[in-house]
């Protein structure tokens, strides 16, 4: 359908529309319209992929005078893919409507693993083996001499790709990473290189959180978006989470003894080029006095490694001179190697600022701040220079490097933390070292500062208001909508009569071990297919489920239904889940155990009958005695008046509504969400949780016994296999056809209730 948004047609590719989604369009183009930035929670299986793509393409389309790229971040290369579809569909319909004006370049990018098509390389068994694979046969000094000795094997692929040079160009169209793959098989190129190459002429790109907010790949990558661009981060709830890993670091013993052994071999490189060839070391060492970014102009193969984000007055800086010649260079890292070694005997917890922690390698190990700072970059320029291409080998100097100019270059917003032992397992020795940032918007603000407007989206936004405090932005749209429904899809219960919680003095009762086991053998035996049962914690799921072994539990429901459990190994995971689609495809029925935080609950949807029910076994608060997260509740209440309990609170929160939102996934779908513990009646709490979910988590579902949750059950599941009306009454409509939304235009219609 067409419809005009004020001055904007919109061109949506369905013939209805939900109401919630044309109000989600109209936020997004008073974002557009202000150059600012907006928070938006959108409830789960509303449309909301189609309705950000619809509307910002629609406004691009409108105002050709003034071009703007569509930069979409995700997830997952799943749903980069999915995100990818529903633009093949909308970009079909624009040119159905407007004719060839409408045509656009869009691509998804990727790692090489993902779109690599040498057999050879890509068979390797992880990213960093492909990468490292990959530059063994593209890197610019292999290639030349290849050229002198045909013995040496380079990629055919990217040999086609620089050989077309210029013509080397993907037509307009939608492109997923399979189809990038059959268009390079197809043309002899290589398409990661080609898809490197054309994000610079696309109109959308599709792409991973880290390529806008990981400064070591947005530095190659995303440096040559134009400032007009708009950015969208979907699934954006652990956003700042996201932000703090980009900038942490941790160094434990088998870090420091990879980076010795790396030295070795840097070593006896730099003794081999003295020996053949000592002009190449001193060209590098005369770029370097004359001030030049180490790789600045170096071909895209050879660019692989980038400079942490510094800010602008650091780039302008030149290479300290102490660490210029490559000798000398070496010899300061080893002193930084063996002062990290030292520092990690230690039989106590250490905490200190980056301040105080250079001060301490200047005083023990000489090494001054601006050395630290360009540590990262100038191992860049050395290991460019010494033609090294298995970069899988030195990951481990690597860590040191970044550690060290992340140390150097921030005075604030950082910890540096010793461990001894892992405080959960305090019986086993495994010093580490962790460099860990503390404020996410350190790694976003170049983004926000950057781009004309940045949309951050999810359905589990709530509470909406302590995001732009954590991220130290001001949007100009903040809004959390509801779900239209045309009957209630959705059934929540708080279950309290029975005492169930995972709060520390409770959980290891076996009275409440008991009653979790006890509910959930009751919920079997009446929900139909697949069930979702969500535990705080690795730890606290192994317990549980060993005790409702010994106990004779675990065998009793598995009378009902066949039990499948996420484990921390991603193989095993992936086959439970197989496992698990299967039990409820041939209607056996299945119960999954996942944990709050894992793979499983942050992007596997359980639609359908793979999910009927979803029940959440206590509050995944985070465990607050981690010295990380009491170093950073510090710092959020120092720098942003943000009190430990309301972001211990939020956090949990948002995590427990990431979990049973795996259950819907469309408005056809049907599901059921307990909540199981009583700290979910009380007010602060529950009111964390988004919109969509409270609407349904009525007072009369607060405090159930497990009697009355297994009475719900049964009608709930009774009514929801009655046959019902998807387009809704007309006092409540879910989904608006062409004539309606022409009337909504008019002004004709009042706004619909939903």
């Amino acid at each position: 359908m067409k419809f005009q948004i004020e001055d904007v047609t919109v061109y949506f590719p369905y013939d209805h529309i939900y109401p919630e989604q044309y109000s989600y369009m109209i936020e997004l183009k008073r974002t557009l319209d202000a150059k600012g930035h907006c928070l938006l929670e959108m409830p789960t299986g509303t449309g909301k992929t189609i309705a950000l793509l619809s509307l910002i393409t629609s406004y691009s389309l409108s105002k050709p005078q003034s071009p703007m790229k569509l930069i979409y971040c995700t997830r997952t290369v799943h749903e980069m893919e999915k995100t990818l579809a529903e633009l093949k569909i909308l970009h079909n319909y624009q040119i159905k409507h407007l004719g060839p004006q409408a045509r656009i370049l869009a691509i998804g990018l990727s790692s090489r693993k993902n779109l690599c098509v040498n057999p050879t390389v890509v068979a390797a068994e992880n990213r960093d083996s492909v990468d490292a694979g990959c530059r063994k046969l593209t890197a610019s000094w292999v290639r030349a001499l290849a050229e002198e000795n045909t013995d040496v094997t380079t990629c055919e692929f990217f040999e086609s790709y620089e050989k077309a040079a210029s013509a080397a160009v993907l037509p307009p169209g939608v492109y997923t990473l399979q189809e990038l793959r059959a268009f390079g098989k197809e043309k002899g190129w290589c398409p990661y290189f080609l898809a490197r190459h054309m994000v610079q002429f696309a109109n959308v790109v599709v792409y991973s959180y880290q390529y806008l907010l990981d400064p070591k790949v947005a530095g190659i990558i995303s440096k040559e978006m134009q400032k007009e661009s708009v950015v969208v981060f979907d699934e954006a709830h652990n956003i700042d989470n996201v932000c703090i890993e980009a900038l942490s670091v941790s160094v434990r013993r088998q870090t420091l003894e990879g980076a010795t052994r790396n030295l070795s071999r840097i070593s006896q490189e730099i003794d081999r080029f003295k020996a053949t060839d000592t002009s190449i070391l001193r060209a590098e060492y005369n770029r370097l006095v004359e001030g030049l970014v180490p790789g600045g102009n170096l071909p895209i193969t050879d660019n692989w490694l980038s400079n942490p984000a510094l800010p602008d007055d650091i780039l302008k800086e030149a290479v300290p001179g102490n660490i210029r010649r490559a000798e000398h260079f070496l010899h300061v890292l080893r002193r930084l190697v063996q002062y990290l070694s030292g520092r990690l005997d230690t039989e106590n917890v250490e905490e200190e600022s980056p301040v105080g922690f250079v001060a301490s390698i200047s005083s023990h190990a000489g090494i001054d701040q601006k050395t630290l700072k360009f540590c990262y970059d100038r191992l860049h320029s050395l290991m460019l220079t010494l033609e090294i291409t298995d970069t899988d080998e030195f990951l481990h100097i690597q860590t040191i490097c970044d550690f060290a100019t992340l140390v150097g270059t921030y005075g604030r917003g950082f910890s540096t933390i010793i461990e001894p032992f892992d405080e959960r397992v305090p019986h086993i020795p495994d010093p580490v070292l962790q460099l860990s940032c503390h404020d996410a918007s350190l790694a976003i603000k170049p983004v926000f500062d950057r781009f004309q407007s940045v949309v951050i989206t999810s359905g589990t936004l709530s509470p909406i208001d302590l995001y732009p405090r954590l991220l130290n932005f001001h949007p100009v749209v903040s809004r959390s909508f509801t779900m239209s429904l045309t009957r209630d899809c959705i059934s929540c219960s708080c279950s309290d009569q029975l005492p169930v919680s995972t709060k520390f003095d409770m959980r290891s009762d076996p009275g409440v071990v008991r009653n979790y086991g006890k509910l959930l053998l009751e919920m079997v035996s009446v929900v139909p297919d697949g069930i979702v049962c969500f535990f705080v914690s690795y730890s606290y799921m192994d317990g549980i489920i060993n005790t409702w072994n010994d106990s004779g539990i675990l065998k009793e429901i598995m009378q009902h239904k066949l039990v499948f459990i996420e484990t921390q190994e991603v193989v095993e995971t992936t086959l439970a889940l197989d496992n698990y689609r299967r039990a409820c495809d041939c209607g056996r029925g299945a119960v999954f155990f996942s944990v709050a935080r894992g793979k499983v609950a942050k992007g596997i949807d359980f639609d359908r009958h793979y999910g009927r029910l979803v029940i959440m076994i206590g509050v995944p608060f985070q465990y607050t005695l981690s010295k990380i997260l009491l170093a950073r509740l510090e710092y959020l209440r120092d720098t942003f008046q943000i009190k430990e309990g309301d972001f211990l609170t939020f956090d949990a929160l948002r995590q427990a509504a990431q979990c049973v939102g795996r259950v819907i996934r469309s408005k056809a779908d049907y599901g059921m969400m307990i909540f199981a513990d009583k700290r979910y009646s009380r007010h602060d709490k529950r009111s964390k949780l988004p919109s969509w979910i409270l609407s349904h988590l009525q007072d009369a579902n607060l405090n159930l016994s497990t009697d009355m949750a297994l009475h719900i059950a049964r009608e709930f599941l009774k009514k929801m296999a009655q046959p019902y009306d998807k387009t809704g009454s007309s006092d409540k409509k879910t989904l608006l056809s062409q004539e309606e939304m022409e009337k909504l235009g008019d002004g004709s219609m009042h706004e619909m209730s939903y």
